[in-house]
């Protein structure tokens, strides 16, 4: 059982930046793959970007791509999300989940463990 609580969300302005922080109970966080998803009111969940068990692996949606950067340690069980040039479009319920494997991937049905969510607001 892992039980995953995120923190740093909040409201910026468009331009800004933020830094999402998850942390992860247990001592077997090394074993998980990690992800952050996003959903935005009357979307489906979306991932945004995930990174593998040891961190030397990381994937990241289009929409995201050299804005944001996910990262982790193993020896705080915390993963990151790094969110830079945030625009309105990001606006949306971040959460991050965990998946029993090496690697992380993007769909949201294969996450085991999921965090409560923490709201990021970006305004125009």
């Amino acid at each position: 059982q892992v039980q995953l609580v995120e923190s740093g969300g909040g409201l910026v302005q468009a331009g800004g930046s933020l830094r999402l922080s998850c942390a992860a109970s247990g001592r077997t966080f090394s074993r998980y793959s990690m992800g952050w998803f996003r959903q935005a009111p009357g979307k489906e969940r979306e991932v945004v970007a995930t990174i593998s068990r040891n961190g030397d692996s990381t994937y990241y949606a289009d929409s995201v791509k050299g804005r944001f950067t996910i990262s982790r340690d193993n020896a705080k069980n915390t993963v990151q999300l790094q969110m830079n040039s945030l625009k309105p479009e990001d606006t949306a319920v971040y959460y991050c989940a965990a998946r029993n494997s090496q690697f992380g991937v993007s769909r949201a049905a294969q996450y085991d463990y999921w965090g409560q969510g923490t709201q990021v607001t970006v305004s125009s």
